[in-house]
């Protein structure tokens, strides 16, 4: 079975010495997704949560809607392959667009085309000082991040609390991994607030909008794409965020603007 984490050597060049160092970093792997005995693609990965993330990516691409649909979900014992069999026939898109996610993420969604979703534009309504708060958690929740370095996380909050983490060198499959997560341990929580240290662009707010999250926040900044995209939807956009600073992008009145 693959790991996440794996142990490196390397030399440190610092005030003109040289340094020995032993640590680990993580796992970029290639794991395919076979889907009712069908290869359809590709993903370049952190191995964990695999299964989760299967199911959320056929979960975020609009093939299935539920666990109901789903007969079986199985990584193979090489740990480079997801088998899922679904209750009905499916037919795989007939071409994959390949997005702006780091390590080569891919959709056969629309980025322009509408989410069948919608928010209340006030609700649901936080302070300002609650943003950080979140910041915070997620930072508490970075597992993996802490032992190597170099992965992206995200986290699904009721707003009072972090329900679900996920971490992956690429940010989208953190998003995928959430989504498989709720699915497959039924949690859905009725506030939902995305957090992550990746960047915001059209793959990662369609996906948020997928899993219904009124507020999404980020570390770094937002493309043009996904800020128009928010405004679609009724999304909360909130970038840069720090404990004490963050930018609002899109609907501010639900941080008490």
């Amino acid at each position: 079975m693959i790991t996440p984490q794996k142990a490196i050597h390397y030399e440190r060049y610092e005030f003109r010495k040289w340094e020995s160092h032993d640590a680990e970093t993580i796992v970029e792997t290639p794991v395919s997704l076979t889907v009712n005995g069908e290869v359809w693609l590709t993903f370049m990965c952190t191995p964990v949560n695999l299964e989760a993330m299967s199911v959320g990516f056929l979960y975020n691409e609009g093939i299935i809607e539920s666990m109901d649909e789903v007969e079986d979900v199985r990584l193979c014992e090489h740990g480079d392959n997801v088998d899922v069999w679904l209750n009905r026939s499916v037919e795989q898109p007939q071409s994959w667009r390949r997005t702006s996610g780091c390590t080569g993420g891919v959709t056969a969604v629309d980025a322009l085309a509408r989410v069948d979703v919608s928010f209340n534009g006030d609700q649901p309504k936080f302070p300002p000082e609650a943003i950080g708060h979140l910041i915070e958690m997620l930072f508490e929740s970075q597992e993996l991040y802490r032992e190597t370095g170099g992965v992206h996380t995200s986290a699904l909050s009721d707003g009072e609390r972090i329900v679900l983490v996920a971490e992956d060198i690429g940010r989208h499959n953190t998003l995928d991994k959430i989504a498989g997560l709720c699915l497959m341990n039924n949690t859905w929580p009725e506030t939902r607030i995305l957090i992550t240290t990746g960047r915001i662009s059209s793959e990662m707010l369609q996906k948020a909008a997928r899993l219904s999250v009124p507020i999404l926040i980020s570390r770094t900044s937002p493309s043009s794409l996904s800020i128009e995209m928010a405004e679609r939807y009724g999304i909360t956009l909130i970038g840069y965020a720090r404990t004490r600073r963050f930018n609002v992008y899109s609907n501010p009145q639900r941080v008490g603007f």
